[in-house]
């Protein structure tokens, strides 16, 4: 599983020109999974994710949780995460879960997000999207977390 996290301003997602989420400050995280990803260590994750300190506190250090700061989760299924572009000039998908295990994973990963309590929104699985990101900072992260038994 690899995340591209990035602190927000606002965000939003569009589909065929209908906004389908849209939030203030809080987290865009483009989320892709590979093969043996599993739903094993989604709620460890997703509270990783809701208790990271990226947000500035008063003093403008990077102190703050999106608990602290009552903000809001964009995710964004993003298969292109595992594309590989280190032979010839196409990218491969080769790494990418199948779009079935996919969404059924990024179903559950948002469900594990949204039982921090945190509110979630998300683009649209398999769909062209949109994707309006007023990065804050810029701050963004990767997260990565190997799949079971690639684990070192």
């Amino acid at each position: 599983m690899r995340i591209v996290l990035q602190r927000v301003s606002k965000g939003a997602v569009r589909v065929d020109g209908e906004t389908v989420a849209s939030i203030g400050s809080g987290l865009v995280l483009l989320v892709g999974f590979t093969h043996g990803d599993s739903e094993e260590t989604f709620a460890r994750t997703a509270e990783k994710v809701v208790d990271l300190r990226i947000f500035e506190d008063e003093s403008g250090k990077m102190n703050r949780s999106l608990h602290d700061t009552s903000g809001q989760i964009i995710a964004v299924p993003q298969f292109t995460l595992y594309g590989s572009t280190s032979k010839g000039r196409r990218p491969s998908f080769a790494h990418a879960a199948v779009p079935q295990e996919a969404s059924r994973l990024f179903t559950l990963f948002v469900d594990a997000l949204r039982e921090t309590g945190v509110p979630v929104q998300t683009g649209v699985f398999g769909a062209h999207m949109e994707v309006d990101i007023e990065n804050d900072g810029p701050v963004t992260f990767v997260l990565e977390l190997a799949p079971p038994g690639q684990r070192g």
